[in-house]
Formats: structure tokens, sequence, C-alpha cells
């Protein structure tokens, strides 16, 4: 085990922590997430989990540590580098009470990126779901069914997967201001640009990233004022993926089961 820690490896601080550090440390490549450390894979495809595309603090393993055991869940989470083409990282239009903006996933057909994987059982899934509000009418994010080749998504062992889940925000997603999405260079950077951009965002939550994060944390209310600043600025477009999250939208193409667990 040594050396596997997230201590160690630098993947330990989760963004619900430290918001200005979203979406957190990635690991350098696929391992499985178990407990407090990161073990070898020995395969890349799961068919008894759910497949789920983390854009954000979902593919950083002390993010996925603290919202598995606010719910007393311990079991291993196999989380594997893919390559994915037809998806981009946008910028949530909502604020997150955690005290930061967070990532959406967008459709962008030309977009290659590497991202992570995470394959999850039911009671995993559901947890996640929670986290993202899934369950809630007017939670922040659905999840939806990405299929091939709409979304391809590449494991290193040259396996196509025929689609996987992401979550898609409800609220759309912020623009480049010539109605493409944004994409999300990171907390710091990203809070530095839209306090630049806007007197009313700097007269609620200040005019540095740092003061932003602090006064947003655990204020519901001031998080849903500034969501509807983003609006009233005009600031907002579809992520594209809004099909794919509506009860008539494609389905997964498997039946994932109940998992027995996984053995690294």
């Amino acid at each position: 085990m040594t050396g596997r820690t997230l201590e160690e490896l630098g993947l330990a601080e989760a963004p619900r922590d430290h918001p200005l550090l979203y979406p957190g440390a990635w690991p350098a490549g696929s391992g499985l997430l178990h407990g407090d450390h990161m073990l070898p894979l020995d395969r890349l495809v799961y068919d008894d989990r759910a497949p789920v595309l983390a854009v954000g603090s979902n593919a950083c393993p002390g993010q996925l540590r603290h919202k598995l055991r606010e719910f007393g869940i311990d079991s291993p989470i196999p989380m594997v580098r893919a390559r994915v083409t037809g998806l981009d990282v946008g910028v949530s239009a909502h604020v997150s009470r955690l005290g930061y903006v967070s990532a959406s996933p967008v459709r962008s057909p030309r977009a290659l990126r590497e991202l992570f994987v995470i394959w999850l059982d039911p009671g995993q899934l559901a947890v996640i779901d929670a986290s993202e509000g899934v369950p809630l009418p007017d939670g922040n994010f659905r999840r939806a069914w990405l299929p091939a080749p709409d979304v391809r998504i590449e494991p290193a062992d040259g396996q196509v997967l025929p689609g996987a889940y992401a979550y898609v925000n409800r609220h759309g997603v912020l623009h480049n201001g010539a109605g493409a999405p944004r994409r999300h260079p990171g907390q710091h950077a990203l809070l530095t640009e839209l306090l630049g951009e806007s007197a009313p965002l700097r007269e609620l939550f200040g005019a540095t990233p740092e003061e932003f994060c602090a006064r947003a944390r655990a204020d519901a209310a001031l998080c849903a004022r500034g969501t509807r600043l983003f609006a009233e600025h005009a600031w907002v477009t579809e992520s594209g993926l809004e099909p794919y999250a509506r009860p008539s939208g494609p389905g997964p193409s498997a039946v994932f089961g109940t998992a027995d667990g996984c053995s690294g």
C-alpha cells in the first residue's frame, strides 16, 4: 500500500472543503478508489456497473470519498481514464452552495478530451445522483444517457463503450460571449473572469475569488440570487445535451445489475 494512499498521491483534498481547488485533483491514470487508497485495476470495463462520465469533481477521489462516506458507503469505485470525443467541459449556469461554480458537460462534436469514467454499483449511483440533485424536482442536474456514436468513449484497452451517463445541468451553461458554451478554466480563473465582467456579481459576492467562495458557502439564498443573475445578464445558453436528459431521450443499451464489488 506504500505510495498508494490519497494523501501520498496528492488526491485527498475535496473541493467541497476547498472550493477554489475545484474540480480538485484527478488521478494521473486509471485506478480503483478503495477507501483511502488508489489501487491498480485488472480491467477497464465493468459490465455489472453503470458508467458515469465525470467532468468535474466526480473525478476527484477526495470528493468521491467524501460523498460516499456521508451515506456510510466505503465500497470500491473503478476510475477509468478514457479518450472522449463529442463532449467538452462547460460552466454550470448556477452557483453551488459549496462555494463554487461547477463544471457541466456540453455537446461539442469536434472536441477530444481525456476524462474519467467512474463505474458505479446501484448504491453508489444513488448517492452520486443525490449529490447532483437528480431526485429533486428543482435539483441542479439530470442524469442522461449519452450513446455512441454521439459521444465516443475509448478506454486505453481499445474498447469503445456503447455509451455512458452524464449529469446535464438543468439551468443550462454559461456561454463565451459568442453564443457557444464557455469552457471551464478552473475555479480561480473562472471566478476572476466572471467577477471582472459583472459589477452586480461583485456586489453580491465580493471582488475576489476568495470572497466569492466565502460568501457563497452554505448561503442558499445568495447562491440562488447569483444563479438568477447569470440569466439576467443573458449569459446562459443550452449545453446541447438537453434532448438526452428528457424522459423520451435515448436510454442505455445495457442493463446494469447489482455488482458484487471490484477486485483490484
